[in-house]
C-alpha cells in the first residue's frame, strides 16, 4: 500500500489557494500531472465558472453542491470532460467533495 490517508481525520488539511475563502483541501495524490483531493467547501461556497485542461471528476461525499440549477447531494457524482466550462458552484450549507483531475483522461 503506497499510502493510507484518512479521509474524515483532521490531518493533512491546508487552505486551498485559488479557491474562495474559507476553503480548505487535503491533497490525496499529487503526481505526474494527475491530482486528486479532497475539498472542504464553507457554507455559503461560490465559485465563478471555470475549465480545466483536463478532466474532471467530482463525488459529493456530505453536504449538497448547486450547479446549473440542479443541486447535488451526498453521492452524486459528476464528470466534466477537458476544456468544458462548469460553474458557478454554491453550497448554502457547505460540502465535502471529492476532485480529480487526470491527464489520461483528457478530451479532445
Amino acid at each position: 500500500m503506497k499510502n493510507l490517508i484518512n479521509l474524515f481525520d483532521q490531518l493533512n488539511w491546508e487552505k486551498a489557494d485559488n479557491y474562495p475563502e474559507g476553503t480548505f483541501k487535503k491533497t490525496l495524490r499529487d503526481e505526474n500531472g494527475a491530482k486528486t483531493i479532497l475539498l472542504k467547501m464553507p457554507a455559503g461556497f461560490r465559485m465563478e465558472p471555470h475549465s480545466h485542461i483536463t478532466t474532471e471528476q467530482n463525488l459529493v461525499i456530505e453536504g449538497s453542491l448547486t450547479f446549473d440549477g440542479k443541486t447535488y447531494n451526498k453521492g452524486s457524482y459528476q464528470l466534466f470532460n477537458a476544456r468544458e466550462n462548469h460553474g458557478p458552484f454554491y453550497s448554502r450549507d457547505g460540502a465535502l467533495v471529492l476532485v480529480i483531475w487526470d491527464p489520461y483522461m483528457t478530451t479532445e
